[in-house]
């Protein structure tokens, strides 16, 4: 496995509906890399915004899905996300702020 850096486990949040309402209860979700632990997330979230505090970290993965052009098929690639609680005490995350 490859020496990911916590600056490399988050890739993007994800917004959509879901996500935005679940906001009000201090759970972000965010695209992350592959290979990333539950525990490299964490990390991650508390190293790149400041005063956000993690309680709990749940993780899925996406499978590709398949894509045709023509009579050549192929798959999309896997992600994987994860779904970020805050404590109760913690600073909300910035870039959401706004949305």
């Amino acid at each position: 496995m490859a020496d990911i850096k916590y600056y490399d486990v988050i890739l993007k949040p994800v917004i959509t509906e879901k996500s935005m309402a679940a906001m009000g209860e201090k759970k972000y979700t965010f695209l992350v890399h592959v290979d990333a632990t539950k525990s490299q997330v964490k990390e991650a979230v508390e190293k790149m915004f400041a005063g956000a505090k993690v309680k709990s970290v749940n993780t899925m993965n996406c499978d590709g899905k398949n894509k045709r052009r023509g009579m050549v098929t192929g798959k999309t690639a896997k992600t994987k996300k994860a779904i970020v609680q805050l404590t109760a005490d913690s600073k909300d995350i910035e870039i959401f702020e706004g949305l």
